[in-house]
């Protein structure tokens, strides 16, 4: 993408699926509109001095939730940034009332197949060490499209898309829906 100066008027948070791009797309777009790139999940590690899921072992998923929603405000209160959420973070209302009034979601969309195809190999998703991972991601997958789908925008990815192109899709629907302008 060309090297322009962009101007961000809010905090663009990334919402969607494991595997579905958060992270990857995050850090390249904050790179190609020239602003921090923050990762929720770190963040609340930062805070807690501790894992995910030692989190959650220690003190449970409400205490988690709790800290998540604490550090998602503190996150939007700042310098407008991409922020990328875990993929639980939108399915709480709270959270996505909260992003709806003080930043933009912006769900990164993927189907079942180029999700797996994403994560199949990977060990560092604690949701899909089951017997069957597949039929794991599948039914997290149905359980929270419909919410996913609440996102201010949806920018669907594609097996043939690189990073750089899905970013390129991403700067041009905030351009179309004016939370992005070129020219600082």
């Amino acid at each position: 993408m060309p090297n322009v100066p962009y101007e961000l008027k809010k905090t663009v948070v990334l919402v969607g699926m494991m595997g579905s791009g958060k992270s990857a797309i995050g850090s390249a777009l904050s790179q190609v509109i020239d602003v921090p790139f923050n990762d929720l999940d770190r963040e609340i590690e930062t805070a807690a001095q501790a894992t995910i899921a030692e989190i959650f072992t220690r003190d449970g998923e409400a205490f988690f939730r709790k800290r998540e929603h604490q550090v998602l405000e503190r996150m939007l209160k700042g310098t407008p940034s991409v922020l990328s959420t875990g993929g639980g973070a939108f399915m709480a209302q709270n959270n996505r009332k909260l992003i709806g009034t003080q930043g933009f979601s912006v769900c990164l969309g993927a189907d079942v197949d180029l999700l797996w195809s994403r994560v199949r190999h990977k060990t560092t998703r604690p949701l899909l060490q089951t017997a069957d991972p597949l039929a794991t991601l599948t039914e997290i997958y149905n359980e929270r499209a419909a919410t996913y789908a609440l996102a201010d925008i949806v920018v669907e990815g594609r097996p043939e898309y690189s990073i750089e192109k899905m970013t390129e899709q991403v700067v041009k629907a905030l351009i179309l829906n004016g939370v992005l302008s070129e020219g600082k």
